[in-house]
């Protein structure tokens, strides 16, 4: 018989943030698969366990993940855990699992810590209907491009976001989604240093400008239900992207959405206000 995957969460922060049941897993599979083996090391020593680690990242998933198939259709059981919280969510594991799966291998998720949930329940927004995006893409048209897509979504919206990029991706949630939607930034979640920063997109905008964050981030965006439906000057808004340095493609793509106009509409128009020669004073 095979051996079972188990899927562990481990703590976002405090180390004691972990279950009974996963402190006994960790102690009796063969071997820990791990994002980052030096925190899982740490992890496995601060609870008294000594089974071993391997690595299990973005560059080597392919081929580790054979070789802990191989393993596991061998009879040994494993457990995967990712650097911080469950394994998947914005981590490595997805092709090992999908693996283990065709291999009619016993997969066991265990419950447990997860940034996006507790930044979502402690920000104080709605928590009935909510939609996790991960990382958000660094290029800021690509992200002005998604954030279009889900702007009229009703539920409250989460992201993750480094610390360096906090300040511009709530400057792109202001144009986007407009300043007036409630938002809370949430870092350092159960550390020592933990904090949430609740109001307006705007004001959080201009609060990370002036203090930029430290530590990991989520940010949580109230969905659209909350707020009047934004009302664009599309022309004014268009000049002013075009001023920027935006190319038309990426204004279309920001703004189709949140205009409730169609997109080849909105790039002609840039195109044709890029185009039009200044008035000589």
């Amino acid at each position: 018989m095979s051996g079972t995957l188990y899927i562990v969460p481990t703590p976002i922060g405090h180390l004691d943030d972990i279950t009974l049941r996963a402190l006994k897993v960790l102690r009796q599979v063969a071997c820990v698969a791990a994002e980052d083996t030096r925190s899982a090391q740490h992890l496995l020593r601060h609870h008294g366990i000594e089974t071993p680690t391997v690595s299990y990242f973005d560059g080597n998933e392919a081929k580790r993940s054979a070789e802990l198939i191989d393993r596991l259709l061998a009879g040994d059981d494993w457990a995967l855990i990712s650097e911080a919280g469950t394994p998947l969510i914005s981590d490595p594991g997805h092709r090992l699992v999908a693996r283990a799966i065709a291999e009619q291998i016993r997969v066991e998720v265990l419950p447990g810590a997860n940034a996006a949930l507790t930044a979502l329940v402690g920000s104080g927004l709605d928590v009935e209907a909510f939609h996790f995006f991960g990382f958000l893409p660094r290029p800021k048209g690509d992200r002005q491009f998604l954030l279009g897509q889900v702007a009229q979504l009703s539920g409250s919206l989460i992201f993750y976001e480094a610390p360096t990029r906090t300040a511009a991706t709530l400057d792109d949630l202001v144009t986007v989604l407009g300043a007036a939607r409630r938002a809370c930034v949430a870092r350092e979640l159960t550390k020592i240093y933990e904090e949430y920063r609740r109001g307006t997109l705007a004001d959080l905008a201009r609060s990370a400008h002036q203090t930029p964050p430290r530590g990991e981030v989520t940010i949580v965006v109230s969905g659209a239900s909350e707020t009047p439906a934004a009302v664009v000057d599309l022309e004014t808004e268009v000049k002013r992207r075009l001023a920027a340095g935006e190319r038309p493609n990426q204004i279309a793509a920001a703004l189709a959405i949140i205009a409730g106009v169609p997109r080849r509409q909105i790039y002609q128009l840039a195109i044709a206000l890029k185009e039009r020669p200044r008035s000589i004073p």
